[in-house]
């Protein structure tokens, strides 16, 4: 690490009118990122390690990220002592992890899986982390009640077939449902038969012209001959 910087008096906030303060959590909840677990080796040689959604690339020529922690985490002070850091971007089934590693709990790398590879900045989570990013501290700069840690990346491990976790709205979700493609939509139900009006079916089955054949009953014959029977065609118009 090369240096840590101290705010300048012009950056500090005044608070001397007693005004009160803008909670800015409601906006950062607004803004979903992924999830990572800053781990690191203590100068007592015990693993240290925190959950950090705030986390950004500031430049890839020297490549490097910031990661803004709170101050007064034993994570931070250790990674600050030692200038050496790994960040564990977790993937979309770890949330228990990330919520053992934000609760604080002393045991926390007992229950969970680690290693530490040769010239690794802090244990890997093997089983939980999708990308691994090893890297040592280059600079420090405390504002408030967290710390702007820079960090120029060293190695970067990627584990193929891992989708990210994500948070947001104090929620999280898996980036696979995020990002899932909506089916087609149902087809709609066909529309029921409207049955025509009975003087509709009425008119349907009059026909323009028909013809009908009629043979009347041969009449009463005459004295002077038989009447033959008579056979009539009749054209019905409609």
């Amino acid at each position: 690490m090369s240096r840590t910087s101290q705010p300048s008096p012009s950056l500090r906030a005044d608070q001397s009118d007693g005004a009160a303060e803008a909670d800015i959590r409601p906006l950062m909840s607004a803004f979903p990122s992924g999830v990572s677990v800053i781990t690191t080796i203590g100068t007592d040689s015990e693993p240290r390690g925190m959950t950090c959604s705030s986390l950004a690339s500031v430049a890839l020529s020297p490549p490097t990220i910031v990661l803004c922690l709170r101050t007064q985490s034993p994570t931070v002070r250790a990674v600050l002592e030692t200038g050496q850091v790994a960040v564990n971007l977790l993937h979309e089934n770890a949330r228990p992890v990330s919520d053992l590693f934000a609760s604080g709990a002393a045991d926390r790398f007992a229950r969970t899986e680690w290693r530490l590879p040769l010239g690794a900045g802090g244990p890997h989570l093997a089983a939980a982390a999708h990308a691994v990013a090893d890297g040592e501290v280059v600079e420090a700069v405390e504002f408030g009640d967290h710390t702007a840690v820079f960090v120029r990346v060293t190695r970067v491990s990627l584990h193929d077939g891992q989708e990210p976790l994500l948070y947001g709205r104090r929620r999280y979700a898996r980036w696979t449902d995020a990002t899932a493609v909506p089916g087609p939509p149902a087809a709609a139900p066909p529309l029921p038969a409207i049955p025509a009006p009975a003087s509709a079916a009425a008119a349907s089955v009059t026909s323009t012209s028909s013809t009908v054949s009629v043979t009347s009953a041969p009449s009463a014959p005459s004295a002077a001959s038989p009447a033959p029977a008579v056979k009539e065609t009749a054209r019905v118009r409609p």
